[in-house]
């Protein structure tokens, strides 16, 4: 306490009070230590200001990452449906060349869906389309993506259309998604945790009619 303050102090409580000596250095360490704090507060604004920098680019480089993961995913899944749709052509042509196109030969849904039962560890749906100009011929068991798949076999105006049913667990329905390869349409949807893929020879006119139609009926 300064000498001005202790002369604002009543007399009798200047008469009792014991004062002491601050010790050697005490003014020396207490400068020291708000030395201490001062430059800390100094380090911590620079570290709040550099994170302030930084966090922009850490943001950009985390958004470049997520698009880059998701254009590999998008397209691995592109690669590997080229891939299906390159074999289902070949597997349509296979059974128009030989004389494996039906395992089963009916028109009747309710005969061909049976078929399959005890052939495969799933239930493909058969759908009649003989109304809308696409009657059913039958169906077999062909081999996609390393497993036995059922292929549905319909008809239009002398032309063979060859449908791969494959499962394809939590799929919703999809609109038909369209490719030409080696000169045939194929048409690809998914409805009720399955995936179709048709493919002839038809028209794409005639090919969206008949994928309209099935989505329709399923």
């Amino acid at each position: 306490m300064d000498d001005d303050s202790m002369a604002d102090l009543p007399a009798e409580l200047k008469q009792n009070m014991t004062r002491y000596k601050a010790p050697p250095g005490l003014e020396r360490r207490i400068r020291y230590t708000l030395a201490q704090q001062s430059r800390s507060s100094k380090l911590l604004a620079g570290a709040r200001a550099s994170w302030s920098r930084w966090l922009p680019v850490g943001a950009s480089f985390a958004c470049g990452a997520l698009l880059a993961v998701s254009v590999m995913t998008y397209r691995e899944a592109d690669s590997r449906n080229e891939q299906i749709e390159a074999q289902v052509v070949a597997s349509h042509v296979r059974s128009l060349m030989g004389a494996h196109l039906m395992d089963v030969a009916s028109t009747d849904q309710h005969a061909v869906k049976p078929w399959f039962t005890g052939k495969l560890d799933y239930a493909p749906p058969v759908v009649d389309l003989g109304a809308d100009g696409f009657p059913l011929a039958g169906g077999r068991l062909d081999y996609l993506q390393g497993r036995p798949v059922a292929a549905l076999v319909y008809r239009r105006r002398g032309h063979t259309i060859n449908v791969f049913v494959l499962p394809k667990r939590g799929a919703q329905r999809s609109a038909p998604h369209w490719v030409t390869e080696q000169g045939y349409q194929v048409v690809r949807w998914d409805q009720a945790d399955m995936r179709f893929w048709a493919v002839s020879d038809l028209s794409r006119d005639d090919m969206q009619e008949f994928a309209s139609a099935s989505l329709a009926a399923q």
